[in-house]
């Protein structure tokens, strides 16, 4: 009996220490990305009947954009991805398709804490379009640029200012870019070749200055604002008239989890395209998606 009692007493103790170590091991987090992805289908349509006294052209525009991102943060060290992609098209009765947008932007910005609001950054930015674009002059069209036609990649070493999650603002002084045209006959069209030598396909800049300001601000519960700002200046040609400026602003409101409406305009200043300011402006309603894990902006 005596020996009965020391085996139950041997089993319960290495039940005990068994249950211990199958007590669950929680994996510790290593997953240190934040991923986003977002999306939307415009759609414009006016129509009117023969008789309609009123003036007007029955037309229909859609539109689409991409937009993701993709962020790596561990102890000091940072990565920052961004993808933003915009394509639409509008159709007047009698006339042929244009584009009404046009857009392939891609960043990629690595970067080392200095304290809670400074860091040291690296970043590469490449900015082009998809489809050829023209000049409607009656009565034919005119090829004046395309995907590569312009494109510019710009690399850039500085410092990063970002007090909050809603505004950076990258300072770099050595800032090289290259710009591409592809086809070495697009000058009989554009004689300013996009600054590029008539000849060749790309114009490198070594030295130069670069500025981009990022600014996401949530207004509402369903009301963002997106603001974009990029300055270009090369040392060797540095002039106030010289100077490159390009701004992008969005305004959008969510009717629903599908239905938003979004309000868009893009000004551009290069003399080596034009020497005036550029202007588009665009407004949308449409439906759109949004997936990821980053934290909802308060």
């Amino acid at each position: 009996m005596k020996r009965i009692s020391t085996l139950f007493l041997l089993l319960f103790l290495a039940g005990n220490l068994f249950a211990q170590d199958e007590t669950p091991i929680v994996p510790a987090d290593t997953s240190y990305w934040l991923k986003e992805i977002s999306g939307g289908l415009n759609l414009n349509q006016a129509s009117f009947s023969g008789n309609w006294q009123g003036g007007g052209v029955n037309s229909i525009a859609v539109g689409t954009y991409l937009f993701g991102r993709a962020n790596y943060a561990k102890d000091k060290w940072t990565w920052d991805n961004t993808l933003d992609l915009t394509y639409g098209v509008v159709k007047n009765k009698d006339e042929e398709g244009r584009k009404s947008n046009d857009r392939i932007y891609l960043d990629s910005k690595v970067g080392y804490e200095i304290n809670d609001k400074w860091n040291y950054f690296f970043a590469v930015n490449f900015l082009s379009q998809f489809a050829p674009g023209y000049d409607f002059v009656e009565p034919e069209k005119v090829l004046i640029s395309k995907f590569l036609n312009p494109a510019y990649l710009t690399t850039s070493i500085g410092v990063e200012y970002k007090p909050n999650d809603e505004f950076s603002l990258r300072i770099s002084p050595f800032a090289p870019r290259w710009t591409f045209v592809t086809d070495t006959d697009l000058y009989m069209n554009v004689p300013t070749n996009y600054g590029v030598e008539i000849g060749k396909t790309v114009r490198t800049e070594w030295l130069a200055f670069n500025l981009l300001a990022d600014w996401n601000k949530k207004l509402s519960e369903n009301l963002t604002f997106m603001m974009r700002y990029q300055m270009f200046a090369n040392y060797e040609t540095l002039a106030f008239d010289t100077i490159d400026h390009r701004l992008d602003i969005g305004l959008t409101a969510k009717v629903s989890n599908l239905i938003n409406v979004s309000l868009t305009s893009l000004s551009i200043y290069d003399i080596d395209q034009d020497d005036k300011i550029q202007f588009s402006q665009g407004l949308a309603l449409g439906i759109a998606f949004k997936r990821g894990n980053f934290p909802e902006e308060k």
